[in-house]
């Protein structure tokens, strides 16, 4: 049986009895809680994003994409999960989004350091060639013809029918900080623990980025 009860708009904190399913205030639907992100009222009684589910306080749930969140923003449906009057601003879905976003780079970092990164387009070309890729990623202002070489050399590198995830949804200053690098441009990730938990921020992003199907707009 799953541990939720579908009618209860808040949670009793992060110490409470986990759950695999919650409510979402905005559609009203219940999901699992991978799909949602959960949110909580800070110390000046402003709605704060908690993305790692730990931040204390009774929570409130909704579906984890920008559509979601801007529903609840606009019905209000904050104040009445909540049974209060909270700060919520308008800015909300772009506010998560940075979150996630910065999320995911903090991660390819960690990858980095684990040394899950390769780097430069030479270097991409001979992990393709050698390495087990899991991922290529290129900056999301990369010139056509460098993104067209290495998409012909992932297809020589991996065998036939199997297809390496393309991330192309940072620009290359972001790659730069995130990575301690300059000019970056095209990287490889190669497979590993870290690797792994990059790509889930990256799904992550990508999710919240895209309206789901069913989702009330």
């Amino acid at each position: 049986m799953l541990a939720c009860t579908h009618d209860a708009e808040t949670d009793n904190g992060p110490r409470s009895a986990p759950a695999t399913e919650r409510l979402c205030i905005a559609t009203r639907t219940v999901k699992p809680v991978d799909e949602m992100i959960r949110f909580v009222v800070g110390p000046d009684e402003t709605v704060v994003p908690d993305l790692r589910r730990r931040l204390p306080g009774r929570g409130v749930w909704v579906t984890a994409n920008a559509t979601a969140i801007a529903e609840a923003v606009k019905r209000q449906a904050f104040r009445r999960g909540f049974k209060r009057d909270v700060g919520v601003g308008k800015d909300l879905p772009s506010l998560v989004e940075q979150l996630i976003e910065r999320s995911a780079l903090d991660a390819l970092g960690i990858a980095h350091k684990a040394g899950r990164t390769v780097i430069g387009f030479a270097r991409v070309e001979g992990a393709l060639a050698r390495q087990p890729v899991v991922a290529l990623i290129q900056a999301a202002d990369a010139g056509p013809e460098g993104v067209r070489k290495i998409a012909a050399a992932a297809r020589r590198g991996t065998p036939a029918g199997s297809d390496v995830p393309v991330i192309d949804v940072f620009t290359s200053a972001q790659l730069d900080l995130a990575l301690g690098r300059s000019n970056v441009i095209h990287a490889a990730l190669l497979a590993g623990a870290a690797s792994d938990g990059f790509l889930a921020r990256c799904h992550s992003l990508g999710r919240f980025r895209t309206t789901g199907p069913g989702e009330r707009a």
